[in-house]
């Protein structure tokens, strides 16, 4: 699939009602259950919003879709957690936890400080990974 140079407008219709959305792109009506949901972005300074489609296949989707329009997949937030801190290195991890200037010591210390290490890094802070 080849994407092109300069983003291609589409004619969108998204008729929504609590809990079912029928979303036509180009005229074309897109299957029932294939879209899990979208966001519709818009900033008054750009010429076009964008669309962007969540959808149950991951691959193999052919979108036609006047909006810029992206496909994305839809993470858990437990997926998203699991994802990060498989790219954290332990030893690195380790040793900022307990150089940390907060590292007070005690019961659950260590626990803590990692804790805080890690949100630290996954707000971007610090590359941990």
């Amino acid at each position: 699939m080849t994407t092109p140079d300069t983003p291609q407008a589409h004619g969108v219709r998204i008729d929504a009602q609590p809990g079912h959305a029928t979303i036509t792109l180009d005229g074309t009506t897109l299957p029932t259950g294939q879209v899990t949901g979208y966001t519709l972005q818009h900033a008054v300074h750009e010429a076009l919003p964008t669309l962007l489609l969540h959808t149950r296949q991951p691959e193999g989707v052919l979108w036609e879709g006047l909006a810029r329009v992206a496909v994305a997949v839809d993470q858990s937030p437990g997926d998203l957690v699991a994802a990060f801190l498989a790219e954290v290195d332990p030893v690195l991890l380790d040793q900022e936890a307990l150089n940390r200037a907060d590292y007070g010591g005690g019961q659950g210390a260590t626990a803590r400080a990692m804790l805080a290490t890690l949100t630290e890094w996954a707000r971007g802070a610090q590359d941990g990974a």
